[in-house]
């Protein structure tokens, strides 16, 4: 058994430690990966068999949950990714994945690349990282944000096919069934479908749909009927519109979303998960040289500031908001500057830090984590200074538990 000592304490959720405030001084106790007790139960608890870790005024927050993330990419320098060997990404995952536990990120949602072998091999203790939900494989149309077929014939997907991860361009609701099934046989806890173009892509618009109501439709029956959920890259109203029509559960990006967009995320209950970093990232790695095309760094040049004025519309409308910042478009690590370009676009440093833990748990319907509580995950970050200063976040975190083992830090 052990225990954490006079921390400052961000709940993360629904049970508080006092009546008005979330950040209280307190203690928490873990036994066995669990959270055991927290504040004078914890101290009432602990006995001579508790290894006691002082933290004092420091502050300890739940694991942070990032809800859309690619391990098997670290950044999109086109002619790297043209020419790496077809192992590669699998070992590059080991250190992405180790990168992004450091940045205190126990927990992430895998939204195209990682099969199942690295899922099994993070539960196993054969690669350290966050736990992992896993879509595998990103479907698009052709001609779509998925399809990497080049002008002149040439085959680049992005997420290459292999027997863990079937193919990312699929036509029509057959091809869209018989997809879904594939996935969802190789392991997907969530299957991707992107119903715009993108920034990253080459030869279409985010402004512009994809797939019809009817590929959708047949998309997210086919993943309920196993009980699994469907997030959509969505960054044009139209396809915004159309996902949560189909019932997705969450929209990825969301840039040109509007009011009628919102009003419908919350008839549905659906998330935004908005991705702020992904083009700000993007637009740097590219200032730095990072190779993309001319096309490429435009677009992530062009819709940084649509994308935070749409986030601040969201948070006034009252979306549901969970935690994703698209890493592995740009370098692993980087995640938590995500927290600080939230709170730039309206939403209250408190309310962000929700975002990162509780909501987005329950957006994964991870009803064990997410929460400082006793019965749940002990998965904390230890972080120096002000909670709810959201700035150089990850140069602050002192230590990471997850699962109750300290993985980062004295």
């Amino acid at each position: 058994m052990s225990g954490l000592r006079n921390g400052i304490l961000f709940t993360g959720g629904d049970v508080l430690l006092d009546e008005s405030e979330e950040l209280v001084r307190a203690d928490v106790l873990v036994r066995e990966g669990r959270i055991v007790a927290v504040g004078g139960d914890a101290r009432a608890q602990a006995g001579p068999d508790v290894e006691e870790r002082r933290i004092d005024g420091a502050a300890l927050l739940p694991g942070f949950i990032d809800c859309h993330s690619h391990v098997m990419v670290d950044g999109l320098d086109a002619l790297e990714l043209m020419n790496e060997p077809f192992s590669f990404p699998f070992y590059r995952a080991i250190d992405t994945m180790r990168r992004t536990l450091d940045a205190g990120i126990t927990t992430i949602r895998d939204a195209g690349g990682a099969d199942l072998g690295l899922k099994q091999a993070q539960e196993r203790g054969l690669v350290e990282g966050p736990a992992l939900q896993i879509a595998i494989q990103i479907l698009g149309q052709t001609g779509g944000h998925t399809d990497g077929t080049l002008r002149n014939g040439n085959v680049n997907h992005l997420l290459v096919a292999h027997p863990g991860r079937p193919g990312p361009v699929v036509d029509g609701p057959d091809e869209m069934r018989l997809r879904v099934r594939e996935l969802l046989r190789a392991g997907a806890d969530v299957i991707k479908i992107c119903t715009t173009g993108g920034v990253a892509s080459e030869n279409d618009d985010p402004r512009h749909s994809q797939f019809d109501a009817e590929e959708l439709d047949v998309c997210v029956r086919t993943a309920a009927a196993n009980g699994v959920p469907v997030m959509a890259h969505a960054q044009g109203r139209d396809g915004i519109l159309a996902a949560l029509r189909a019932g997705v559960r969450s929209i990825e990006h969301g840039i040109y979303a509007d009011d009628e967009c919102f009003a419908l995320m919350k008839e549905k209950g659906a998330w935004l998960v908005p991705t702020l970093l992904a083009p700000v990232a993007l637009a740097r790695s590219v200032a730095e040289g990072t190779r993309v095309s001319e096309a490429v760094r435009r677009k992530a040049d062009e819709v940084q500031e649509t994308h935070a004025r749409m986030m601040r519309r969201a948070v006034g409308a009252g979306v549901r908001i969970a935690f994703g910042t698209d890493a592995g478009v740009f370098a692993h690590g980087m995640n938590l500057e995500e927290l600080a370009l939230m709170a730039a676009a309206g939403m209250p440093p408190r309310e962000v830090l929700r975002a990162a833990t509780a909501e987005s748990a329950a957006l994964l319907g991870l009803d064990d984590r997410g929460r400082i509580a006793p019965g749940l995950r002990a998965d904390l970050v230890v972080v120096n200074g002000d909670a709810l200063d959201l700035r150089d976040y990850a140069a602050r975190i002192v230590a990471v538990v997850q699962g109750g083992r300290v993985v980062r830090g004295a």
